[in-house]
């Protein structure tokens, strides 16, 4: 199992994505969010092609942390089925990686 992970979720505009950034860092479920500018997405919704501006939201973390940082993303985002998908890190520089591990939940001196 991979220790570190990059979560990826779209929102719908800048504000949404940058409410449930703060909460995730507050609560210290990410290390670090990246709020990508906008882009356009085009799925499949309802059976009906959709696009729809959006953001990205690149969230580093460690796995342990994923299913309670899953449960935040669904109680604040607003969409019906919202991405979540996390990739494993498999690779990254050691002192970005110890960085993750001292500024995420379970592992920080409080």
């Amino acid at each position: 199992m991979n220790k570190y992970i990059l979560v990826l979720t779209t929102v719908p505009n800048k504000e949404v994505g940058q409410n449930i950034t703060k909460n995730l860092l507050k609560e210290r479920l990410a290390a670090c969010v990246t709020i990508s500018a906008a882009c356009e997405s085009h799925y499949w919704w309802q059976e009906e092609i959709s696009q729809e501006p959006e953001y990205i939201l690149f969230i580093k973390t460690r796995n342990t942390l994923f299913m309670d940082l899953k449960e935040k993303i669904l109680k604040l985002h607003p969409y019906e089925v919202p991405e979540i998908i996390a990739l494993p890190i498999l690779h990254g520089h050691s002192k970005y990686l110890d960085w993750i591990d001292k500024e995420t939940k379970g592992k920080r001196k409080e």
